[in-house]
């Protein structure tokens, strides 16, 4: 298994009334998760909205989550875009800030040829010595890697596992650490002899996404009872529901920055049935 951890949340960036990263929710919201199932915390990825983030921004929630984490865990920076050279900046940044490993998602929109995405992971990682994980999620890049790709990107001292978010290919890549980039792969992933999941039920189900690890005879079974967990969290774009589902359980993480937009009454209607499903919220029944 990687060193790096089993569960790695995909962190939420809270902020406050006025749009502002609310740091002090952040470090409450880490420390909880913590103590409910993760080994370790994805900061500025896709579901932390990295992509309103500025940098400084960025790589102030970076070094927050460093110099604040539990001990024990690790802290694994988003650093990827579609501009390598902005990409590299963002990597040698982070590790200079005392991130245990990188994630660098597929450059996207501008669609960049095998090629040209060999190139682009090379750079990214000479600018750190610490580990770099790919990140394949086609649905949001419209560029796919497929395994082929993925292992002879493996080949790139350096670059040690993938994130794959492409479900149809997922499947187990020499050289490299396999992380689900689904919950709803987690368990399939872990079957496969996999390093585990970037999750983001893990926000919520946290420990019964931990007992899926620890007590592979029942994963299957686990598994099954938190479907409808992991398809309520995306009934929108990510992270809409889960910010929902978090301010419901008395987390104080605030909205979404536009174009996101918070959850319609009948998406809060449809997380807030799941958590009273799962005994959840205050009161709900077990």
């Amino acid at each position: 298994m990687s060193g790096l951890g089993t569960i790695l949340t995909a962190m939420i960036t809270p902020f406050d009334e006025a749009g502002r990263v609310n740091e002090d929710a952040f470090i409450a919201l880490m420390r909880h998760l913590a103590d409910n199932g993760s080994d370790g915390f994805v900061v500025a990825g896709t579901t932390g909205e990295a992509s309103t983030l500025t940098d400084e921004e960025q790589l102030g929630l970076i070094a927050l989550a460093v110099a604040e984490r539990p001990a024990g865990k690790t802290i694994v920076a988003g650093t990827g875009t579609n501009d390598t050279r902005q990409a590299v900046h963002l990597t040698e940044r982070a590790t200079e800030l005392g991130a245990d490993a990188m994630l660098s998602v597929t450059p996207y929109y501008n669609k960049p040829s095998r090629l040209g995405l060999k190139r682009h992971y090379e750079a990214v990682a000479q600018a750190t010595d610490k580990p770099t994980l790919l990140y394949n999620i086609p649905a949001r890049t419209a560029t796919n890697m497929p395994p082929d790709l993925l292992a002879e990107l493996g080949q790139i001292e350096g670059i040690v596992g993938v994130k794959q978010a492409n479900a149809e290919e997922l499947q187990p890549i020499d050289g490299l650490d396999l992380y689900a980039g689904d919950d709803a792969t987690f368990a399939r992933t872990l079957d496969m002899g996999g390093a585990g999941g970037i999750c983001v039920a893990s926000h919520v189900v946290g420990n019964e996404m931990r007992r899926m690890v620890d007590e592979p005879e029942r994963r299957g079974e686990i598994d099954a009872s938190l479907r409808d967990v992991y398809a309520a969290l995306f009934l929108t774009s990510s992270p809409t529901c889960t910010k929902a589902a978090l301010n419901m359980l008395g987390h104080d993480v605030g909205g979404l920055r536009l174009p996101l937009v918070e959850a319609t009454p009948e998406e809060s209607a449809a997380v807030r049935s799941v958590l009273e499903r799962h005994g959840l919220l205050t009161g709900a029944p077990a």
